[in-house]
């Protein structure tokens, strides 16, 4: 009668092996958690994110604009340099918001004209698009320099 013996090599292994099955456990929760989630579920054409994306934007363009404006100015710059500046900047974060709502969000054919010696006018046109829909609205604000 052969004697088989329990060596390190073997206790290695089974754990190993435990390891590999308690991963493959934790797999399969993870993409149940994601289905449960709904994370899965293809983009649905007929919803209303460009509307909403619109409404989101419109509202705070002009005071965003503004307090940027405002902090490149105590920061040094010219009105009128501040102004395109604090645009650029803003125009940065509405592609950024459009990345994370899933749309396309873009400031276009932005002008800067000085209206008097402490305000600028801001004129442009703001074009939200998913890919099914696209939406473009003229944009027109005064910021105080």
């Amino acid at each position: 009668m052969q004697r088989s013996e329990f060596s390190e090599r073997d206790g290695a292994q089974m754990l190993l092996a435990t390891g590999v099955v308690l991963l493959m456990s934790l797999l399969s929760m993870a993409i149940f958690g994601v289905k449960v989630a709904g994370l899965t579920i293809p983009h649905d054409a007929a919803s209303d994110d460009v509307i909403v994306t619109t409404e989101e934007v419109m509202g705070p363009l002009q005071s965003l604009s503004q307090a940027r404006t405002d902090m490149w100015i105590a920061g040094g710059l010219e009105g009128s340099e501040a102004a395109e500046l604090a645009i650029e900047t803003v125009h940065d974060d509405l592609l950024h918001h459009g990345e994370l709502r899933g749309v396309e969000v873009k400031l276009t054919n932005i002008t800067i004209t000085e209206n008097g010696a402490n305000q600028l006018n801001v004129t442009g046109q703001l074009g939200v698009s998913d890919g099914e829909a696209m939406l473009s609205v003229d944009v027109a604000f005064t910021l105080d320099v």
